[in-house]
């Protein structure tokens, strides 16, 4: 009897099915260092203690985004380790801060299933939460993955499609407790932009590039413990090249962002997202943002901005081409919730 794991494919998967994922993960002060290092990101206020503390909070928690690679990570050898490529994301929401020394674990639901026309593959759709050592919900998202069939010839299964919401309402947004932006202080912050400074529609190029190097990218999705395979092994594309975790490019487009948008220092909400076109080592990401909505809160001083973000090798304000589909520069179009002070 073979003790190695082959991972799921896609008639293993059936709607109802609840996966408790494997390997939970204590984070430390070292996963803020390797993600800053990995990225260029700088927002206050996951950066200082001091600067987080003169916001309400007791220190400064992870990076939204290294919580959801955790939890992210866990997922992979039960939703995508035989995946085609990850498709999209919905419904979002980052529900409590995480903090160095809590243990994050991750349970998903599986809520879709389509078989593809080809016979070969098909749509697998998850409901994912972030657990920490308490129980405690800190996150929960949607995801769908096209995932490789063992056996061509088995039966398609029923279609079942979610009926997924196009965006987080303001209202079910999640503001930390205690967070308080009325002390704000702009010059730490890096920039003098406040929530009342942006307008829907506005568009903001921000300017920077950065190379994606093999090394890193490794490094990164090793981190994570994100074991999928087209990440890691070049034999499994057609053009021997090994696929750049979309995590990664959603991480660098979030850093990259910093410059324009300083103060949108904490995701609140994922609305949804798109992985338009593979990324591969020696690409060089660029990343713009556009004003979707604003919306207040009730925690004083802050205001909640929503934005796509988009990651591309391309130029600015470029998207979609006249067929409506994305244009082949485009890596990344992500729709999500920011905090910020008003």
């Amino acid at each position: 009897m073979s003790k190695t794991y082959a991972g799921r494919f896609f008639e293993d998967y059936a709607p109802g099915q609840v996966i408790e994922h494997a390997v939970p993960r204590t984070v430390t002060a070292g996963e803020r260092a390797l993600y800053h290092a990995l990225y260029p990101a700088r927002h206050a206020l996951y950066s200082s203690d001091a600067f987080a503390q003169s916001c309400g909070l007791p220190a400064a928690p992870l990076d939204d985004l290294a919580a959801f690679h955790v939890v992210f990570g866990k997922t992979v050898p039960d939703i995508s380790l035989n995946a085609v490529a990850n498709l999209g994301y919905a419904e979002g929401r980052w529900r409590a801060s995480v903090w160095p020394g809590d243990t994050l674990r991750a349970v998903s639901e599986v809520i879709g299933v389509k078989q593809n026309s080809n016979g070969k593959s098909g749509v697998v759709w998850v409901r994912t939460r972030g657990l920490n050592q308490d129980g405690v919900a800190v996150l929960e998202y949607v995801r769908w993955v096209m995932v490789r069939k063992r056996d061509p010839e088995a039966p398609a299964p029923e279609t079942v499609i979610p009926d997924l919401a196009p965006a987080v309402a303001a209202d079910d947004l999640v503001v930390p407790p205690g967070l308080d932006f009325t002390g704000y202080d702009v010059t730490l912050a890096g920039e003098p932009h406040r929530w009342g400074d942006y307008e829907i529609g506005e568009q903001i190029d921000h300017v920077d590039g950065v190379t994606v190097e093999e090394a890193e990218h490794m490094m990164a999705t090793r981190l994570w413990q994100n074991t999928a395979k087209v990440h890691f092994d070049a034999t499994l594309r057609p053009d021997g090249q090994r696929l750049i975790y979309g995590g990664h490019v959603i991480s660098l487009a979030r850093a990259l962002s910093f410059n324009g948008l300083a103060n949108a220092q904490l995701i609140a909400g994922l609305n949804a997202g798109a992985h338009a076109n593979p990324c591969f080592a020696g690409d060089t990401v660029r990343a713009w943002s556009e004003v979707l909505d604003k919306a207040e809160t009730a925690a004083p001083g802050v205001g909640a901005l929503r934005l796509r973000l988009v990651a591309t090798k391309g130029a600015p304000f470029e998207l979609k081409g006249d067929d409506g589909k994305y244009l082949p520069d485009v890596l990344l179009d992500l729709d999500y919730w920011v905090l910020m002070p008003v």
